[in-house]
């Protein structure tokens, strides 16, 4: 497969393709028609190039969107500083989120952006070379459904298994928007239906997708998101199923050396997903806020003894840590220009580990023990004989810690964070008040907490 970025080709065509400040208002036109971008493949293949281009902004998968979940989570574990100068996300770390904070409207404005970005390109497939077809559209679904699973994880009270689930989630856009008009004007979705749509693209997009794709979508990364979906759904059947996928595919591989995972310019063989940050225009947001002034950071989040005291002296992950401009700081982000890890192989191995120790056997590939050791003793820690929940929830803390899952695993593991339980509206992001303002369908929708 021919795969090439030409930005000077992607940017006008894809601006062009997201020129909704999402609803808001409209950017100036440009001078390439619609029916012109999307006329010919070459074109609709540029305006794809474009979604990954916007998706790695630093105000989402370039970093933030990993970086707000961990303060939304901090409690005793990391230290926000500097707030009186960047206060909004001080707003995350002490739970007094207010409806105007510009972060929260960057994550809803740019993830929209993406998403228009990608219906536009399935919404022109007919285009598109039939040898080709298939991978387009799959990468389209993907980041459509990596999308929509932040949005409504952040934006509505988590999924509860069991339950209806008509909470309010996210307006669901399936369809490219190129104009502002009435009939654009999308109320919230529930929740229940949001995760459908995102099961329903994952499982099309793992259909479609190559096994190799080098920065791009592939079989294995719909796969794992879709492990990681199931899993936060509470269908752990689904889960250990998909998560096994991506361990047999052979196509992944646990490095032996866990801090080479990190700070690496192109992803590693324990990758499954990365956000490729392209120097010099992008930069990895989490350096910017965990990493120290040598490293191109600014510091801003401390480590707090909280936090390393979850881990055995001889865990080979706490040498990660580091004394740097006056404070404790996490080494996973010391790179301004390396990649952002979003989804890797150790993840899968817990995934499937927790779901067949609470389902029992037939086990589904290797048992809880086997994949647990096989995350446990790359750390350096001896080989276990037998596993409880609970010892792999606390793995699956230390090995994922402050790569954006925190706060995401308190809400489904029905935890609290000090005096907040796991469905406070205060860990609940508002919808961000412009749009409540200019959208009529969302006036009465906004979150609780934020009316």
């Amino acid at each position: 497969m021919n795969r090439s970025i030409i930005l000077t080709t992607v940017l006008p065509l894809f601006m062009l393709l997201t020129g909704c400040d999402w609803l808001l208002e409209p950017e100036p036109s440009q001078s390439v028609s619609e029916q012109v971008a999307l006329s010919t493949d070459a074109n609709v293949k540029s305006i794809l190039n474009g979604a990954y281009s916007l998706f790695n902004e630093p105000g989402i998968y370039g970093g933030n969107i990993l970086r707000n979940a961990e303060l939304l989570a901090g409690n005793g574990e990391l230290l926000w500083v500097n707030e009186e100068t960047y206060y909004e996300p001080f707003e995350f770390f002490t739970k007094t989120i207010s409806a105007d904070n510009s972060e929260v409207f960057t994550q809803w404005r740019e993830s929209y952006r993406v998403i228009n970005t990608v219906n536009n390109v399935l919404s022109a497939l007919d285009v598109v070379k039939k040898a080709d077809r298939g991978w387009v559209e799959g990468e389209a679904l993907f980041l459509r459904a990596l999308i929509y699973f932040d949005l409504v994880r952040f934006f509505a009270l988590p999924y509860e298994p069991g339950a209806l689930n008509n909470q309010y989630g996210v307006p669901l856009i399936l369809k490219p928007i190129r104009e502002i008009s009435d009939e654009v004007y999308t109320g919230r979705n529930t929740v229940e239906e949001v995760y459908n749509q995102i099961i329903k693209d994952l499982v099309a997009a793992a259909d479609r997708l190559p096994d190799d794709n080098w920065i791009f979508a592939t079989r294995g990364a719909a796969n794992a998101l879709l492990a990681r979906v199931y899993l936060q759904k509470g269908d752990y059947d689904n889960a250990r199923k998909a998560a096994d996928a991506v361990i047999s595919s052979g196509k992944y591989n646990l490095l032996p050396v866990y801090a080479s995972i990190f700070n690496q310019y192109e992803p590693t063989k324990e990758d499954i997903f990365v956000a490729k940050i392209s120097y010099p225009t992008e930069y990895n947001a989490m350096t910017v806020s965990f990493s120290t002034s040598s490293f191109g950071g600014n510091g801003f989040i401390e480590i707090l003894d909280g936090h390393l005291n979850i881990y055995p002296k001889e865990d080979k992950r706490a040498e990660l840590f580091y004394t740097g401009d006056g404070a404790l700081r996490c080494g996973k982000w010391n790179n301004l220009y390396g990649c952002v890890n979003l989804i890797r192989l150790a993840e899968m191995f817990l995934i499937r580990a927790e779901c067949n120790l609470r389902l029992g056997p037939p086990y589904v590939g290797a048992g809880p023990v086997d994949d647990y050791n096989a995350v446990h003793t790359r750390a350096g820690l001896p080989a276990a004989g037998s596993v409880s929940l609970d010892e792999l929830i606390l793995e699956r803390r230390r090995e994922l810690a402050f790569e954006g899952h925190r706060i995401h695993d308190i809400k489904r593991l029905k935890q609290n964070i000090g005096p907040w339980n796991y469905k406070n509206p205060k860990l609940v992001f508002p919808i961000p008040a412009r749009e409540i303002l200019n959208n009529p369908a969302l006036q009465s929708q906004q979150n609780e907490g934020y009316r």
